[in-house]
């Protein structure tokens, strides 16, 4: 294995030739800034129930209170985070790159809060909204803000009268074929795909860094541990996105003002 500053500057040379890149995150990214994982936020009112049991369209049905209000508990944790300096290195690594996309399974946000151009979510967004029946889109500025951690009523659609969910994806459901489709066609049409704070086994984002890899792009992996994307770089950078991220972007900046 490369040591961080070779990895570093093989990652550089990389990005430095490349015309299209496509960063890939997962937890890891997010976690870096305090938002917990999925499980880990089910603490105080939350504690006694299992994330399955919020996370499904028959769950939300059989209680929507519920449901929605767990969601707006989560959301209102996520905003008081500060996304670290591996979200401001990837805003200027557009700066370096003719065409670069964001392609994440989080759902907080963080990446179109920095100020990232094109940002793709697989599994929706905590600030987006439509209703369970028809999937009509919500206002935003229209759902209710409790400042407690408990349930929550959901509004009522205006259109079909169904109750307004949050856009994200829950279990037994399907990505967005739009959005899949069009994260998949970047993907293989890249030239170096980042990999950034995921695990590699949650289906079908898994996918993404070996279609890279088989299409011809230099994989680059960042993760302080090894993962299942770790068999598909060509080369690893060990330790947090919001440390080796930046360095990344400083070490490609020096070359190209070289």
């Amino acid at each position: 294995m490369l040591k961080t500053i070779d990895a570093l500057h093989a990652s550089a040379d990389a990005l430095r030739y490349a015309d299209r890149v496509v960063v890939a995150t997962g937890a890891g990214m997010s976690s870096e800034s305090g938002i917990p994982t999925f499980r880990d936020a089910l603490t105080g009112f939350w504690a006694r129930y299992d994330p399955e049991d919020l996370a499904t369209e028959a769950a939300f049905r059989r209680n929507p209170a519920r449901v929605f209000g767990w969601y707006a508990w989560r959301r209102r944790l996520i905003r008081q985070v500060v996304p670290h300096p591996g979200y401001h290195a990837l805003v200027q690594l557009e700066r370096h790159i003719p065409e670069l996309a964001i392609v994440t399974q989080n759902v907080d946000g963080l990446h179109r809060r920095v100020g990232s151009t094109r940002v793709l979510e697989l599994h929706g967004s905590l600030e987006r909204f439509s209703c369970v029946d028809a999937r009509h889109p919500f206002p935003h500025a229209l759902v209710p803000e409790p400042t407690g951690d408990g349930e929550c009523e959901p509004p009522r659609c205006p259109r079909c009268g169904s109750p307004v969910r949050p856009d994200v994806v829950w279990f037994g459901e399907l990505l967005p074929e739009r959005v899949m489709t069009e994260a998949w066609d970047l993907v293989a049409a890249s030239g170096v795909m980042l990999v950034v704070g995921t695990s590699g086994l949650v289906q079908p984002a898994a996918q993404l860094p070996f279609i890279a890899r088989d299409a011809g792009a230099t994989v680059i992996e960042v993760n302080p541990d090894p993962s299942a994307v770790s068999a598909a770089a060509h080369v690893t950078c060990r330790g947090p996105a919001g440390v080796v991220l930046p360095a990344l972007v400083a070490t490609l900046a020096e070359g190209i003002e070289r």
